[in-house]
């Protein structure tokens, strides 16, 4: 009986993690638009933001530059962690394909992780184009300091792991509903409203920041890119990365808990 070492589970996941990768490569022109879509959405963002700040140093104690980096920064994230397709999992419910997926020896949640980590590595190429726009137009800065690139690293690893959570807990909702076009919709709009993808944190009303501050989606960007300007130090830096491991571990809690209710709901015909 061969031995079951790491090394073996991870071999079936590698397959589809190139599966993900070579999704997003296969479609070129696709790629490309995509390309030129965030080197626009990048000029037009430090074009933008610059012009509002005309005549004022701070807003809401932000200064222009950091507001200007933020944005087109948070562009090149959201890029690369929040594609609009992010899982085949509903299509593959609705077609009846989920049961030769539950017969393979590795668990459905790492299949989809691992695929969905290809599309993310995938779409770096995209990111990296906005990055470099960010550069060029002298939009984007670097951290502070060491420290504050390490500690970012660490909370972009984290916001990652929230994101595939989130993304594959919606995706589930498939099981129930078959249709989720809508569920996508809602939730894609939300994410990129909380998580500060489309307004800082900082821009938001007094009321409204202590509430999305202990939400989930605010570990995806917004956490990570406080760190990166250096807002973040102490106490209130390890507080930060706390609260994003905590999400973590509570959102893939409940995908084991949601996978175990939803292994009752399949049902495959044919053979």
């Amino acid at each position: 009986m061969p031995v079951d070492t790491l090394s073996t589970r991870l071999t079936g996941l590698r397959g589809l993690y190139r599966s993900g990768y070579r999704s997003v490569l296969a479609y070129r022109a696709d790629l490309l638009f995509g390309i030129a879509g965030l080197v626009i959405q990048a000029t037009l963002t430090v074009v933008v933001w610059r012009v509002l700040y005309d005549g004022h140093d701070e807003v809401a104690g932000i200064g222009s530059s950091t507001a200007v980096a933020y944005a087109v920064l948070a562009a090149c994230i959201q890029s690369i962690v929040m594609p609009w397709q992010f899982s085949s999992l509903p299509l593959r419910v609705m077609r009846g394909q989920i049961g030769v997926d539950m017969m393979r020896p590795r668990s459905l949640i790492s299949q989809n992780l691992a695929q969905a980590v290809g599309t993310m590595v995938g779409r770096l190429p995209i990111g990296a184009a906005g990055l470099i726009t960010g550069l060029a137009l002298g939009g984007v800065k670097a951290p502070h300091s060491l420290l504050d690139l390490l500690a970012w690293v660490v909370s972009m690893v984290l916001g990652i792991g929230n994101v595939l959570a989130i993304n594959l807990l919606v995706s589930m909702t498939a099981f129930w509903t078959l249709e989720i076009g809508g569920i996508l919709i809602l939730y894609r709009f939300a994410s990129a409203f909380l998580s500060g993808a489309l307004i800082p944190l900082w821009f938001m009303p007094g009321w409204l920041q202590p509430i999305i501050s202990w939400l989930p989606f605010q570990a995806q960007i917004y956490a990570p890119l406080s760190i990166w300007f250096g807002t973040r130090h102490g106490a209130d830096l390890l507080g930060t990365l706390a609260i994003q491991l905590g999400w973590v571990l509570v959102l893939f809690l409940l995908l084991q808990l949601v996978w175990r209710r939803a292994v009752h709901k399949v049902v495959v015909l044919g053979g």
